[in-house]
């Protein structure tokens, strides 16, 4: 019987850890997206019907944006031209933003481009799988991708969320700053702020007509 008993006590305790090492922050069924490792590929329809896919970018820096039009965030940073100036700063770069807002269509997302004179595409990732591969929580949130295909950063745009600061730190440029300089990026992580993103159950996300 005591052997019963501390076979069940064991299985408890190890339970117990597994649950812990699964919790908030280390959600293995959405976050393969890690630094220092292979970005996860993926495959996407833009705003204008044309195909994305990561691996077609092998060799070139691929900046990845979440984005929702709706959020005050984001609407802040486009009406300071935030992302686009740097957009066009980069050439070189391949800057896609991605909006896995469940109900995000092409209508609403070219209407939108429009509007901010956007040059870049705008990925329709309405299941929200794309975002949940890249464990994407918040719009705007930010990705680096290297030449090699490594995901090199991961968080905020700058550190200044409220938008009142006049010496802010843009994340994203400085690590677009050490990658076309050979160097590792220093800040490789930060907590990305902004409105959550709007994920949907599966049987209510809508498709991207």
């Amino acid at each position: 019987m005591r052997i019963r008993n501390l076979a069940l006590t064991t299985f408890a305790v190890a339970a117990l850890a597994t649950h812990a090492i699964a919790g908030p922050g280390h959600d293995h069924g959405h976050g393969q997206a890690h630094i220092g490792q292979a970005a996860p590929d993926f495959e996407l329809v833009d705003h204008a019907g044309n195909v994305h896919k990561l691996s077609d970018y092998a060799g070139k820096t691929v900046v990845l944006e979440w984005t929702n039009p709706q959020c005050p965030f984001v609407v802040r940073h486009y009406k300071a031209d935030t992302m686009t100036d740097m957009a066009a700063a980069h050439d070189d770069v391949v800057w896609l933003a991605v909006d896995s807002s469940n109900f995000v269509t092409a209508k609403s997302a070219s209407a939108w481009a429009k509007s901010e004179d956007i040059n870049f595409p705008i990925l329709l990732d309405p299941s929200g799988e794309v975002g949940k591969a890249y464990n994407a929580r918040t719009t705007p949130h930010m990705f680096v991708i290297d030449a090699e295909g490594t995901l090199v950063y991961d968080g905020a745009i700058d550190d200044d969320p409220r938008g009142k600061s006049d010496e802010a730190t843009n994340y994203v440029e400085a690590a677009l700053a050490s990658v076309e300089a050979g160097k590792t990026v220093e800040t490789a992580t930060t907590k990305p702020y902004g409105c959550s993103v709007k994920y949907g159950k599966a049987k209510d996300a809508k498709t991207s007509k």
